[in-house]
């Protein structure tokens, strides 16, 4: 028995959706800070390739939940696009750390360092 099929026997296949769909939305926010941190926001083609991906999955899988989860990690991944851009606009504010290894393309370059 599948596990898809032992969480709808007992009528909580939607609360293990909603659940793992918290976690993954919870794994996102970390991913998004880190890859900005690093890569700037460069780092958003990779979420647009991954959401593209898991999108295809989503569709190609026949289980339900299989096919809810790689569709929430689809959505999650093309969110953080939006998030991405935001990211660097709370980097600006000073609400979050640059990576001073790594300078975007809008830092003066007659700064010395």
């Amino acid at each position: 028995m599948n596990i898809a099929a032992l969480l709808q026997e007992h009528h909580i296949l939607g609360v293990a959706i909603g659940a793992a769909t918290f976690l993954i939305i919870g794994l996102f926010h970390p991913l998004v800070i880190k890859g900005h941190y690093y890569f700037g926001t460069a780092c958003r083609w990779w979420f647009l390739a991954a959401g593209i991906i898991f999108m295809i999955l989503a569709v190609a899988v026949s289980d339900v939940l299989w096919s809810s989860l790689l569709g929430v990690v689809s959505f999650s991944s093309l969110w953080s696009i939006k998030e991405v851009v935001e990211q660097e606009q709370r980097v600006k504010k000073g609400w979050f750390p640059a990576n001073p290894k790594r300078h975007s393309a809008n830092t003066d370059k007659t700064r010395i360092g």
